[in-house]
Order: structure tokens, then C-alpha cells, then sequence
């Protein structure tokens, strides 16, 4: 910012804004040291001065922008080459000469011989010293006076150029030749450009083709869309062009088609603070580890979030599945609270970060804090993975307030340090476990399957505890901050430091944020069924919809007269509904299907859209949810005892099980508080979901279905038969009977009536 930027002008119809207001003067009086001012109200105010400059709040607004017609960006002197550069030095000397009388412009460091006779500023007006510049630049030789631009000079000439050294310093004195607008290239007419682009788009697709295979294309597109007669350009002027355009075209196709799939930001973050730029990554853990239901080896996926400031791995998540948008989002929720201390971490693992003691963070979050840092992310940096591109995770980051930062195609570079991270977990701690599958198949021992040792909920306590004790105090050689390139630092130690210079929010989200961060659905509520989430209803009966059937909500847009709900594809057996009057609270709504003892194992999208499907097979037309219920059970538990289980399945549909079972685990884990639809214990402790625990859960879950059935079906209790002996006191049994007889009484109510 200038000088002149940051003065106040005063003008006539300059604009200030104080107290809220915006203001225009209407008059200035010098004499009277005041200024009078048009507010927005149309008063008139008269103030001083003095009380302008003493205002704490008054600054001036800027005008509004003349009108441009150049459509170029603002020109610079790095515009000019060197030797334009050279001759607008001169000819700034000529035209401070005439102004002042001195090339320099200062009289108080004359030259020798300075001020000249005829630009004497105290014998000669500037008019005058006007006339004689030109007089004497017409009298240059022909060649300099056009290599200066001073071939037609003018007084006029001279009076523009003291405007723009007045407005733009020396480059206002550069000849306006030097920077004349490019005429770009004419030939390419917008229907060239439409078949460039056209053939551009349809060569990502094919195999990689030479230039003149494109200019042939090219020509095709002219001549079939806008006739033979079409100017096509040359090849040169095509070549030149398509690497104006999409560069020079040396990558291998497959990475070129990789590249155009996202927009990628080529801006350039400078991080000088804790959680402004947070780098998300996936990979496949490198160590088998086996599954908590039937115990096979199998694969998880890594996904760490790192600080790139003091590079802490602030959060982590172990899936047996490929990460989804839920678990992301649930990735950077975590970031947001303090890690709780688990079993068997010392007092060295707590809370150590001065400034705030370890005592506030735990009253704060309810439990005892570790030695861990939380923050809220201000950027999130991801590579292009289906997960990081969903538009439910792009919302998640949106209610969490971040910036979202994508790195550019296949450039792992731009988020090295969390490629780094996984680098480091390798070497440190996965290469000395049982069952380390190695850097590639190559490198693989003879059997990892059968090395495997390490379950599920082990290995994420290992990954817990190896990041809070070992990675947050472990030195960082390479990556020292800037102000003690020096000095040794861990990751704590940058944080720490961080703290002390830039003190510590100590914001923790409240349990709502968990019901925020799931994927959103608009619905409309029915009398009579509930909301309708993915073909099944949810909380037909519940007294939070009652007063909203069928009434549309006072939302607008696209969703116009819609309700919100939001729903955990993890676990489908319940969603959640936002009070419209209380956004702190949050109701659970069932799903219509559900019994209301609440034994029915937890399932997810994946399995609903499969009970859809069977119930659309066997030709199923439910009138309500509970005549999907049976369809439910049978997938879930299977068609085999459960004894027979593990023997009967095969290997893929014991890994779908095990999958599911994780992610209905993760899915209670996330949940805040205790849920009074959990599946299993009620106690906060996460325990495997086992075959066993599953057969008993679901042969409830049949056994209470089939006696609500009978219920329903028979309203009282029957009445027992009479016994045979009451039978044969009213008639012999080897009578037989007449036309005229009456039937035999069926109930001891009948025979005691007769």
C-alpha cells in the first residue's frame, strides 16, 4: 500500500464511512477547518477536521472504478525488456527537464551545465520550456528519434506524458508502442476453436496420435460442422496454439487423462501455524492382520491425518474396507477432540503441551487427555480418491468450516509429508510385526497369511500407542522450522512452540457435530409410514413427526418445502432428525421394520439395497416395513446353522460378514454417548461381534417376529376342547346319526347349553 493510499482524501464527493454509515462530501471550508457530510438518512452533518483524524473508525471508501476498456491486467515495469527500459530513462530525463528544469527532477542536485538557458524554471514558463523540448527533439537524427519515440513530438505529446509520470512514475514515460495489446491470433475463429477443443476432448480418450493426425481431425470437425468453405488455420498456427493451450504434450496419455479429471489449485500455501493446512491420505496397510468374527488374514487400509506445520498424525482410522466419505468425515471430527488415554498408558503419554494444563482439556472433554494435539483444520489437502471427491465429504468440510485444497493429478509431491508418514510407519513399526507383507509381492515372505497374529482392534491400539509415544517425540532431521533451521525439533516440540508464540483455541465440538457430519437426505414426513431414506421408512409413531404430517418445511430452494434428515449408511437401522425449533436437539427415528426389542443386528446400505432386491424377487409387496422384517433376518443370518457357519460360507462371503461387522462396530464407536438401539452390551466398550453372538441375536429376533405374528393373528386366548368322556355321556359313539339329529356339541359351553 502507498503513501497516498493510506492519507484520507478529501474531495467533493469522496465517500467515508464511520459508525456504521456511509457518508459523501458535499462541501468542503478550509476556512472554518470543517467539512460537510451527506448521509445515507439524506441529513446533512457538518464536522471538523480534527474530529475526522481522532475518529477511531473513519476511513475513506473507494470510488467507484472507471470504466476499463482494455481488457488486460494492469501493465508493469517488468513488462519492459532492457533496453526499453534504457530508453524510457531517457526519455523521463527529457521530460523532467521540462518540468523542472533538471533530468534529474531535483533542483537541489543539478548536473554540470543544469538548467540549461532555455529550461531555466526561474526565466521560462513550463510552456515554454514545452516549446523548446520540442524544438529540440525535431532536431534529433531521424534513426534516434524514432528509437526514443520522439519521431512526432507535441507539446500535447509532452503535456500526456507529465500526466502518466504523475499517475505511473517512469513507466508512465515507456512509449505506448512498447506495449501495445496483442492481436492475438486471428485466425483461430471461434469455430476453429470449437474444433480444437472438440478434437482435444475426443484424443484424451484415444490412444496418443501426432500433431498432423490432430490437424487432420481438425479439418474433419471444420468441414462436417460448418461447411468446406470454413477457414481451417495452418499447422503451424494449430501446433503453436494446442501448446499455448494444453501444454507441450510429453506425458504418457494415461496420466494426461488422469490430469483433466479435477481442477487442481496452483496457488501456493505458505504454512506458518498448527492446523492451517491438514493432509489426508489412504493406503492398504502393509501387515495382515486377522478379523474378529472367524479369524482369517486378512487386509486393512491406513488412513492418517497430518499437520503439516508440526507434522502430528492428529488422527487415524483403521478399516477393513477401503475408507468411505463416513469415515473421513468421522477422521476429522476426531481432530477436532482430544484423544481419551486408553489401558496401559503411562503418566508419560498424558497431556504435555504448556500453557494449557492437562486438568482444563479434561474437565473440558470428560476424560483424561493424551499427549496428542486436537485443532480445528482450517485446509484439508487430499489427494483425487472416490472418498475425498464425494459430496458428502466436501459438505462434511463445509460444516466444519475448511478450506478444501486438492492436490494437483498424480503429483504425490504436494502432499509428501503425509506419503512420508507412511513411509516412516513402514520402517518403525510395520516391518517388525508378524505377518509385514513387504513393498511388493517380490519382497513377500513365503506365507504372511499364516504369520498373521495381530486382530483388528489390536493393531489399532499398537498404531495408537506407537504415534503418541513414538512418533510425536521423535526428531525431525529434514523438516526444521524456519526460525531455527538449527534446532531439533519433534513433532510435540513444534507444537509446543507453536503455543507459546501463538497461544491455543481450546474449542471442543459438541456431540451434535457427529449427527452434522452425516450424509444429508430431504424427505417429506407421512402420516402414516414416517420418512422414506433409501426405501425404507423410519418413525412412523414418533411424537417429534406427529405435528409435521404431511405439512412441507419452510425451507426454500432447490429443496423447496423439504424435511432434513441425515443417516449413517453404516448402520441403517436408525436415522436422526434435527428439532426444528431446538437445533441442539436430535431425534432418533426407528426403522418401521424393527421390533421393539431392539435384537436385530446392525446393517448397512449396501445390505438394505440386497433386501430390496430379494423382496422384489420372491414378489414381495409389503404394506409396511415389518413384512420386510423375515427377508432381513434371513440375510443376515444366513440359511445355515450356525454351528455349520464358518465351514458352510466361503471365503468371500465370511470377509463381506467380518467387513460388516467392522463397520457396524465403527459405526457404534462414532456414535456419541450410549444409543439405546446399540447392538449387544450397553457398556461403552467396544466388544467383536462373534457367529455365536450373531445366531443368538437373530434367532431372537426370529422368535419375537413369529410370536408378535401369532398375537396379531389370534386377539384372545381359545378356549380348550371338551375331553372325550363329556363327549359320550350325550350320545353313544357308534350311533349313528339321523337326517333330523343335531351335530354333536364341539365345546363344553354347547353341551352344557343343550
Amino acid at each position: 500500500m502507498t503513501v497516498r493510499e493510506r492519507l484520507l482524501q478529501l474531495q467533493v464527493g469522496s465517500r467515508l464511512r464511520f459508525d456504521g454509515m456511509d457518508y459523501e462530501v458535499t462541501g468542503i471550508e478550509p476556512q472554518f477547518g470543517r467539512i460537510l457530510l451527506l448521509g445515507e438518512d439524506g441529513q446533512v452533518e457538518q464536522r471538523s477536521f480534527r474530529w475526522l483524524v481522532q475518529h477511531p473508525d473513519c476511513r475513506g471508501l473507494p470510488a467507484a472504478p472507471a470504466a476499463r476498456f482494455d481488457d488486460r491486467q494492469p501493465l508493469a515495469w517488468e513488462d519492459l525488456t532492457k533496453e526499453q527500459r534504457s530508453k524510457a530513462r531517457i526519455r523521463a530525463e527529457h521530460l523532467l527537464e521540462t518540468e523542472t528544469g533538471h533530468k534529474s527532477g531535483d533542483p537541489t542536485r543539478p548536473q554540470p551545465g543544469e538548467p540549461r538557458p532555455a529550461y531555466d524554471p526561474a526565466r521560462t514558463t513550463v510552456g515554454q520550456r514545452r516549446c523548446a523540448k520540442v524544438a529540440e527533439l525535431k532536431a534529433f537524427p531521424r534513426e534516434e528519434a524514432a528509437a526514443l519515440g520522439f519521431s512526432q513530438v507535441s507539446e500535447r505529446t509532452l503535456r500526456r506524458m507529465a500526466a502518466a509520470w504523475r499517475r505511473d512514475g517512469l513507466l508512465g514515460c515507456a512509449d505506448g508502442r512498447w506495449l501495445r495489446k496483442s492481436g492475438g491470433r486471428p485466425s483461430i475463429t471461434d469455430a476453429a476453436r470449437e474444433a480444437i477443443f472438440a478434437v482435444r476432448k475426443e484424443t484424451l480418450h484415444r490412444s496418443r496420435i501426432s500433431m498432423r493426425s490432430r490437424e487432420r481431425l481438425i479439418h474433419q470437425y471444420m468441414r462436417e460442422n460448418f461447411g468446406s468453405e470454413a477457414s481451417v488455420p495452418g499447422y503451424d498456427t494449430l501446433r503453436k496454439v494446442w501448446r499455448e493451450w494444453f501444454g507441450p504434450g510429453g506425458a504418457r496419455q494415461r496420466y494426461v487423462r488422469s490430469a483433466q479429471q479435477t481442477e487442481s489449485s496452483t496457488s501456493r500455501v505458505v504454512i506458518h501455524r498448527p492446523g492451517q493446512v491438514v493432509a489426508l491420505d489412504t493406503t492398504v496397510l502393509p501387515v495382515k492382520i486377522r478379523e474378529a468374527v472367524f479369524g482369517d488374514p486378512v487386509s486393512a487400509h491406513l488412513t492418517l491425518a497430518m499437520d503439516c506445520y508440526s507434522h502430528s498424525l492428529v488422527a487415524f482410522r483403521l478399516t477393513l474396507i477401503s475408507d468411505t466419505s463416513i469415515d473421513v468425515a468421522m477422521l476429522l471430527r476426531e481432530m477436532t477432540m482430544p484423544l481419551p488415554m486408553r489401558a496401559g498408558w503411562g503418566e508419560d503419554m498424558e497431556w504435555p503441551y504448556p500453557g494449557v494444563p492437562a486438568v482444563v482439556v479434561s474437565q473440558l472433554a470428560g476424560h483424561s487427555a493424551a499427549a496428542l494435539p486436537f485443532m480445528a483444520p482450517e485446509t484439508v489437502t487430499t489427494d483425487h480418491g472416490g472418498p475425498y471427491k464425494n459430496h458428502h465429504l466436501v459438505e462434511a468440510e463445509r460444516v466444519l468450516g475448511c478450506n478444501i485444497l486438492p492436490s494437483r493429478a498424480l503429483r504425490p509431491t504436494d502432499k509428501q509429508a503425509v506419503e512420508r508418514a507412511f513411509g516412516g510407519s513402514r520402517s518403525l513399526l510395520c516391518e517388525v510385526l508378524p505377518g509385514y507383507t513387504g513393498v511388493d509381492v517380490a519382497d513377500r515372505g513365503a506365507d504372511p497369511e499364516g504369520d498373521a497374529t495381530l486382530t483388528l482392534d489390536q493393531m489399532e491400539h499398537l498404531i495408537a500407542t506407537w504415534i503418541v509415544k513414538v512418533w510425536q517425540n521423535r526428531r525431525l532431521g529434514e523438516y526444521a522450522p524456519a526460525w531455527g533451521p538449527g534446532e531439533e525439533h519433534s513433532p510435540n516440540t513444534l507444537f509446543a512452540a507453536a503455543m507459546n508464540q501463538g497461544g491455543f483455541a481450546l474449542q471442543i465440538p459438541k456431540p451434535g457435530l457427529y449427527y452434522q457430519l452425516l450424509p444429508r437426505h430431504y424427505v417429506k414426513i407421512h402420516a402414516q409410514r414416517g420418512v422414506k431414506i433409501g426405501g425404507l421408512w423410519y418413525g412412523k409413531d414418533h411424537p417429534a413427526l406427529r405435528e409435521h404430517w404431511n405439512k412441507p418445511s419452510s425451507r426454500g430452494g432447490r429443496h423447496k418445502g423439504k424435511w432434513v434428515t441425515h443417516a449413517d449408511r453404516r448402520d441403517r437401522r436408525t436415522t436422526f432428525f434435527q428439532d426444528p425449533t431446538d437445533a441442539e436437539i436430535w431425534h432418533v427415528l426407528r426403522w418401521n421394520g424393527l421390533p421393539d426389542e431392539n435384537d436385530v443386528p446392525a446393517f448397512s446400505s449396501t445390505t438394505a439395497a440386497t433386501l430390496l432386491t430379494a423382496a422384489r424377487q420372491r414378489g414381495i409387496r409389503p404394506h409396511s416395513d415389518a413384512d420386510l422384517l423375515p427377508v432381513l433376518l434371513e440375510l443376515l443370518g444366513g440359511i445355515a446353522p450356525a454351528d455349520e457357519w464358518p465351514t458352510a460360507m466361503s471365503k468371500g462371503a465370511r470377509a463381506r460378514h467380518a467387513r460388516r461387522t467392522a463397520q457396524a462396530a465403527a459405526a457404534r464407536a462414532d456414535r456419541p454417548g450410549i444409543d439405546e438401539f446399540a447392538y449387544g452390551s450397553s457398556s461403552t466398550e467396544i466388544s467383536p461381534i462373534t457367529w455365536a453372538r450373531d445366531a443368538r441375536a437373530t434367532e431372537s429376533a426370529v422368535t419375537s417376529e413369529m410370536h408378535r405374528r401369532r398375537t396379531a393373528a389370534v386377539p384372545g386366548r381359545p378356549e380348550p376342547p371338551p375331553s372325550l368322556g363329556d363327549t359320550l355321556q350325550h350320545r353313544h359313539l357308534f350311533a349313528a346319526l339321523d337326517a333330523d339329529d343335531e351335530p354333536i356339541c364341539d365345546t363344553r359351553a354347547e353341551a352344557e347349553d343343550v
